[in-house]
């Protein structure tokens, strides 16, 4: 996993999961985040490139895929996990000291995307049952339906997609 706070560590057969929450305990965590450093479906929200701001990323996440766009406990809780093996990617891996999230939707979909200053591409490495770490990009690549890197002439933005299903 990405070694952040609130992360759990991949338990069982190949299985990880992250640490779990409870919307109504995490609702007024949650919005406060949205509160604090913005709507990331109005605008990219800048976060410091600490492990505590995957945290806050988290919150984000979920607050917008369970109340902003009612989606599924399901799909919510792929959402969060996602977001935070990006954010912890951005943390660890590009020496920045801020990343950006947004979050879009679109008919049939969601858009995940963070964006860092450094060019470094993240590499889908192959995992093993035994590994305690790098199973970040193996779990975006598993769990979503699309994911990829945009390269900018300063840095990089880091995506996936999941489909869904339209109420």
């Amino acid at each position: 996993m990405a070694g952040l706070e609130g992360t759990g560590q991949p338990r069982g057969a190949g299985r990880a999961t992250a640490a779990r929450w409870s919307p109504a305990v995490e609702d007024e965590r949650a919005h406060k985040a949205l509160e604090l450093f913005g709507n990331p479906t109005e605008r990219e929200v800048p976060l410091p490139s600490r492990p505590e701001s995957a945290a806050t990323a988290r919150r984000l996440a979920q607050v917008v895929a369970l109340r902003q766009w009612q989606l599924g406990p399901k799909v919510t809780e792929d959402t969060v996990l996602l977001v935070s093996e990006l954010v912890g990617n951005a943390v660890r891996h590009t020496g920045a000291r801020v990343f950006g999230l947004h979050m879009r939707r679109r008919p049939g979909w969601i858009r995940v995307e963070v964006r860092d200053p450094s060019r470094g591409l993240p590499c889908l490495m192959p995992v093993q049952e035994t590994d305690i770490s790098g199973r970040g990009l193996f779990l975006v690549d598993k769990l979503s339906d699309r994911w990829g890197v945009d390269l900018l002439p300063r840095g990089k933005t880091t995506w996936f997609e999941i489909r869904v299903v339209d109420r």
